[in-house]
């Protein structure tokens, strides 16, 4: 398996355990918004940043490609839905690993909607690219969310622990699902979990301090990082946002002193 320990340290901070992730890929979803209409130029701006690794569907691979700029990792994602289609929840496979190793990705990532009506051909496809993923030796993100008719409420210590579990149990190296909303309850998930979890980031927060505050409270307690989009690519600077992010998943700076780089104060 040394083809994945490779691959996996070009996102996996070596010396941290941890990462910072920028998911790109919500043009499938939710159409072009702001903030990835100039993939060239955002990925540029996370990168400089500190970013490890932005996620992106395999069209916009050859978009996002600068050829010049720091480096960063690349995670291809191979399931998606529309907001417009019969049922969002459900997430089809889109393309496939073999692909994603001819467009030199680092990693892919797959979607499961736990508790959807869908979940178990969701499950299905997870367990199915895992394997695949072992035979080429690359690593696997799955983004496991508490989703559907049955889940009142989808950062619940419980549903989100039996999520990013599972994920886990069917192969998945990396699992990106939601925060608690408590460092308590978090630490459970990630006790449950013996594969490395990264928080997503949800909708646009109100405050870059509750920004900062769940990246840190969540990395305080074993997370091992963030998979964090529209907070970081829609920011006024993503830049300055990934920064101040990775110091703290990173190097455990203060939010005090992370928001002094948001504020210009470096």
């Amino acid at each position: 398996m040394i083809g994945k320990r490779i691959r996996i340290e070009r996102i996996l901070n070596r010396k941290t355990g941890r990462c910072v992730i920028v998911p790109m890929d919500h043009g499938v979803s939710v159409g072009p918004v702001a903030g990835i209409t100039n993939m060239a130029e955002t990925i540029d701006e996370v990168a400089s940043g500190g970013a490890n690794a932005v996620i992106e569907h395999k069209g916009m691979v050859g978009k996002g490609h600068r050829g010049y700029g720091r480096d960063i990792g690349l995670i291809i994602h191979l399931s998606a839905s529309t907001s417009l289609g019969p049922d969002p929840d459900h997430k089809v496979l889109v393309t496939s690993v073999e692909k994603a190793l001819k467009l030199g990705a680092d990693a892919v990532s797959v979607h499961v909607n736990v508790g959807s009506e869908k979940e178990p051909e969701m499950l299905q496809q997870l367990g199915t690219i895992s394997e695949t993923c072992d035979e080429w030796g690359m690593p696997l993100i799955a983004m496991m969310y508490p989703r559907g008719k049955k889940i009142t409420d989808e950062h619940s210590g419980e549903v989100v622990k039996l999520s990013a579990r599972a994920g886990a149990e069917l192969g998945a190296d990396i699992i990106k699902t939601n925060y608690t909303g408590n460092p308590d309850t978090f630490k459970e998930v990630v006790d449950g979990c013996p594969v490395p979890v990264v928080i997503a980031g949800g909708p646009r927060v109100e405050t870059d301090r509750e920004l900062l505050e769940m990246v840190k409270n969540s990395v305080d307690v074993g997370g091992a990082g963030v998979a964090i989009g529209r907070n970081i690519f829609q920011a006024p600077s993503p830049r300055k946002t990934t920064r101040a992010i990775a110091e703290i998943v990173h190097n455990n700076m203060e939010v005090d002193e992370a928001l002094k780089i948001l504020n210009g104060k470096e």
